[in-house]
């Protein structure tokens, strides 16, 4: 699992895929309702998925050892319904992910990966499953989220995806990453808070 989490501007993410099929996948199966007791997310990356994986047996995508390591996860329809627990993409970012791209997200998840600095692109879903069959019959290729461009590229093959402006440009400009813009401003507002009339008596 990575540990080098997301920070400041966010142009591309490259790496291994990690096709997830199904519609619906909600954010309970994403990280189980048992694990968001935990006092910090650090651990999550470890339950993500918990449940299916036991069923699975060490089948389930996240368990084989081909997938280990990657950074981008290829979904389907509304990934990410459900409850709006923030676990879900926590859990997500401390297993390694660094990109979603699905046929569509609910609506909290995607505000939710957006605030730790996931982009979640989208494509039709005739798309999606192009590309997650692509990735299937060579798991080992390394990828490219280009945010710039709007596309998913191989080695061998590049498709177009969408995301909406606003995020777009909050990924790229490193407006989505409030602590580094508050420490980046620190000189300015301490200045600030020492103006502050209540402040200065504490000086």
């Amino acid at each position: 699992m990575k540990t080098n989490f997301p920070n400041g501007k966010i142009s591309k993410v490259t790496g291994k895929c990690i096709v997830l099929k199904g519609d619906d996948i909600d954010t309970d199966r994403i990280i189980p309702a048992r694990f968001l007791k935990c006092v910090n997310f650090n651990s999550l990356g470890e339950q993500v998925f918990a449940d299916d994986r036991i069923e699975l047996t060490g089948n389930h995508p996240f368990d084989k050892n081909h997938n280990q390591g990657a950074s981008i996860l290829i979904v389907n329809d509304n990934f990410g319904c459900g409850s709006s627990r923030e676990h879900a993409p926590q859990a997500l970012m401390r297993w390694g992910i660094r990109g979603i791209i699905g046929q569509s997200f609910a609506e909290i998840f995607y505000g939710n990966c957006l605030a730790l600095g996931i982009p979640c692109a989208i494509a039709p879903s005739s798309k999606i499953k192009t590309i997650q069959a692509s990735v299937e019959s060579n798991n080992k290729m390394n990828w490219i989220l280009d945010l710039q461009q709007k596309t998913i590229q191989s080695p061998k093959e590049s498709w177009s995806i969408s995301i909406e402006k606003g995020p777009l440009e909050m990924l790229l400009s490193g407006k989505w990453d409030a602590t580094s813009q508050l420490i980046a401003q620190e000189k300015k507002l301490t200045e600030v808070m020492y103006k502050l009339p209540y402040i200065k008596n504490f000086k």
